[in-house]
């Protein structure tokens, strides 16, 4: 009688957790286990969604326009200097408001590197979502797009990729060509993408006298978002201040209605004529800001007009993420 043979299990492929796609919550885990999502790697991933992190872009150059690029504007790029350098074959890496298709990333075909923003992300820490999307785009073929997925919890952000010394200088554009270098002969999805963008892309200026502040048209009237450092609490009292001696404004026709919250900033809006250009705001957003910097430096408790102001501002808030 012939001897049996020992019977051998199929090793099955060792996923990271990074590896694993996210599925229905009753759909059987990609991982092989035989558990359902849910009770399986969902587990984690449900976690890792609700530990948000306030401020993701605490500590990077620009906190305030990474904040605007990821909430407020709709087409815009930004050179970014890695604290290592670049890689052989990468002649550039660019951070883009969004990109075609919602693409996370894109290695363009000349090796150069474009990181979306304003994604989706699966976990509570743009930050790392993003540096774990710019590192597989820095290891990506020529002309592919990185697709999403969950970044592993021990893996950089980006703090740590990026030069604490660069310079963060937005460029704000009025559609979306700098997606492809030849617009007229793009894929069909492409440039099904692009028009659809461009349609719905709202005319947005940077201010250049004061930072993180951005004006933008809309059909019925204009309006300035500024993403301003200080501590919520804080402004609100001294945007109250203002409001209440009548000097919150930024001229004839203008008013401070209210604010958004946003990936920890504070984001005071004010409704402009729509015949005021982003040019004719300049000026007055200057002489805001002083106003502004000797409202914040009082301790003065509030005076009844005061409080009455801050309840209308903290009424009117706003919470974007």
């Amino acid at each position: 009688m012939a001897k049996k043979r020992p019977q051998t299990k199929a090793k099955r492929p060792q996923l990271t957790d990074a590896d694993i796609p996210v599925v229905g919550a009753r759909e059987p885990c990609p991982c092989g286990s035989g558990r359902r999502y849910k009770a399986c790697h969902g587990r984690a991933a449900a976690h890792a969604a609700t530990e948000l992190v306030q401020r993701p872009f605490e500590g990077l150059p620009g906190e305030g326009d990474w904040v605007a690029l990821r909430e407020l504007v709709p087409a815009a790029t930004v050179e970014l200097t890695l604290r290592d350098g670049l890689p052989e074959g990468v002649p550039s890496v660019t951070l883009a408001t969004v990109l075609p298709m919602a693409w996370p990333a894109l290695r363009r075909d000349d090796g150069s590197v474009l990181l979306g923003l304003q994604n989706d992300t699966p976990s509570g820490d743009i930050s790392r979502d993003l540096a774990d999307t710019l590192q597989r785009a820095l290891e990506a073929d020529p002309g592919t797009p990185v697709q999403a997925r969950r970044a592993p919890a021990d893996g950089p952000r980006m703090q740590d990729l990026l030069d604490p010394e660069g310079t963060f200088a937005p460029v704000v554009h009025s559609g979306f060509e700098f997606w492809v270098p030849d617009p007229e002969n793009a894929a069909p999805e492409v440039a099904a993408s692009l028009e659809r963008a461009n349609a719905a892309a709202i005319p947005t200026v940077k201010l250049a006298g004061v930072d993180c502040a951005y004006w933008c048209e809309t059909p019925e009237k204009n309006h300035l978002r500024w993403v301003m450092p200080y501590p919520e609490e804080q402004l609100l009292d001294a945007l109250a201040r203002l409001h209440a001696a009548g000097r919150a404004g930024l001229g004839e026709g203008t008013r401070l209605v209210g604010s958004f919250r946003a990936h920890g900033l504070t984001v005071p809006v004010w409704d402009l004529p729509s015949a005021v250009t982003a040019d004719d705001v300049e000026k007055p957003a200057a002489e805001f800001a002083e106003r502004l910097a000797a409202a914040l430096a009082s301790d003065a408790p509030l005076t009844a007009d005061e409080r009455r102001a801050r309840g209308g501002l903290t009424n009117r808030q706003v919470t974007l993420s």
